[in-house]
Formats: structure tokens, sequence, C-alpha cells
């Protein structure tokens, strides 16, 4: 099994994250990814230039990247079948309709279709990894929902549109999964230490390579490019979370030490087998 590889944050920068939720199960066995998350978390609430949260799930998706504005959005338990201690677990932090106004703005400023949804309720993809990074639960939280057709380019340009919200203390955050063949993980019941298979270390490889390479054509090309894409992601809406954050990163940055883009992994852990939690932060 792959451990984590950390990186402090510069003092200067508010980090821009990807991050991989996996199962539902996960807030409850976190594994090395949920250890991960709180240590990373520990330097985020150590600061206090910290004032809200913009995240994307794929579990809310939208004809348009609506914007949640409910000033305090209910857990939502959106999953069947876990143990009945799932379902107890809350994660209460407020929302911001203010906030979600101005993100809403900045999407319409870039010609991207946009609304505000006064009753949505938080969706597992944000509270389940959030309940790591900021268990204290007092920073509120604006969920951006995934426009059912867009690519990586679309998603991208949404995380661009929002970037400037860094400079006001906004934490963003791509909440996804970098593999997820949910066929093969219901139909193969892996523990969660189970080694990982080829195709996924492939996979994790291939886009942490191009991470640290800068390349972003060969990002938003990956269905044609990264191996075994298709079996890592048969739908692509748990990988596009990562667009968002590249795009809220400004990434891959110009002027970068060395003419390198800045990118650390917070974890590449595989869970399940066929789950890769790869995590990551961009500053």
């Amino acid at each position: 099994m792959r451990r984590d590889r950390r990186a402090e944050l510069p003092v200067s920068a508010l980090p821009v994250l990807f991050v991989s939720h996996g199962s539902p199960m996960m807030a409850l066995a976190p594994g090395e990814a949920g250890a991960a998350l709180q240590r990373w978390g520990q330097s985020l609430t150590a600061r206090d230039d910290v004032r809200a949260v913009v995240v994307m799930s794929p579990h809310w998706m939208a004809p348009v990247a609506a914007v949640g504005s409910h000033p305090m959005p209910p857990t939502w338990h959106d999953f069947g079948g876990f143990p009945p201690a799932l379902y107890r677990l809350q994660y209460p932090a407020p929302g911001d309709p203010a906030l979600a106004r101005a993100v809403a703005e900045r999407l319409q400023a870039a010609g991207i279709p946009t609304g505000e949804d006064p009753q949505r309720p938080r969706d597992h993809g944000a509270w389940a990894p959030l309940r790591f990074l900021l268990p204290q639960a007092r920073w509120p939280v604006v969920q951006v929902a995934l426009p059912a057709d867009a690519g990586p380019a679309e998603v991208y340009a949404i995380g661009a549109a929002l970037a400037d919200l860094r400079r006001d203390g906004v934490l963003m955050v791509g909440s996804g999964s970098l593999t997820h063949n949910l066929m093969e993980f219901f139909g193969g019941r892996p523990a969660i230490d189970e080694a990982a298979d080829p195709y996924v270390q492939a996979f994790s490889a291939w886009v942490w390579q191009a991470l640290q390479a800068g390349d972003l054509p060969a990002l938003l090309d990956y269905r044609d490019r990264a191996p075994q894409a298709a079996r890592a992601h048969p739908s692509e809406e748990h990988l596009l979370p990562l667009f968002f954050a590249l795009g809220a990163a400004g990434w891959p940055k110009a002027g970068a030490p060395d003419g390198q883009p800045v990118v650390h992994a917070i974890t590449r852990e595989v869970q399940y087998r066929y789950l890769a939690m790869d995590s990551y932060a961009f500053v």
C-alpha cells in the first residue's frame, strides 16, 4: 500500500485541494487517506486567513453550475445499505448565502450558466472529507454543482472563474475519486487494505506524472492518453472535480520554481483494491 507524502504549506499561500472521498465508508474507516487529510487540515486550522470553503462534489450534478445558498445545509446521507452508525454522522458547518451570491456572480461574469439553490443539502462528497480536513465544522461551506454535460475543459473554466476567491480566504476544494469503477468495487467486495489492482496504480501514476510535469493538455485529454482511463472511470464525473481544483489554482503556474508547477501529494493510498484515494494540494 502506498504511503502518503506530505509537504508543508507556505505560510503566504492558501492552497487549492483535490481530495478523493472514495466510498461513503471513508467517514467511518478513513484509512491512511483520512489520517493524511487530518494532518493537512491541522495546518489549515492553524491559519487565521481561512474564512470559508467552496467545494465541488460529483454527487451534486445539475443542468448548470448551480450554487448552494442554504444558510444551514442539512447533512445528507445520500447512499444506502451501509452501517447505521454512518447515518448518524453530521457535519453541521453553516452555509454562506453572501458567498454563494459572490460565486454565482463570478460564474455569470465568465459566461458560465449558473443559479442559486437555497434548498440543496450537503452531500457526502462534500461532508465526508471535510470531517477530516476541518472537523470543527465552524467555517461556512458553499457547494457548487457539477454541470451534467461538462467535460474537463468546462470544469476547469468553472474553477478558474472562482480563482480570485483564494485571495479573500476561501479554501477551494474539488472532491471526487481518482479512480471510480463501482462495478468492480461492488462485484469483488474487497477489503479496505487489499492490494491495489495494477490498472489503478498505472492510472494514478500517470496522473501524478502529468501533474508534476505541468502537462495540462495531457490531463484535459486523459480519456485518450491515460492508461486504462475508461476502466478507471467508466463515467468521468468523479474525476472532473480535479479539473475544478486545477482551474481554481491557476495550474500550471507560470514562474513556479524551476519552471515546475507547485503540487504536493497529500496521500496516494489505494483502498478496497479499486479506489485510488489520491489527494493533492496546489499552492
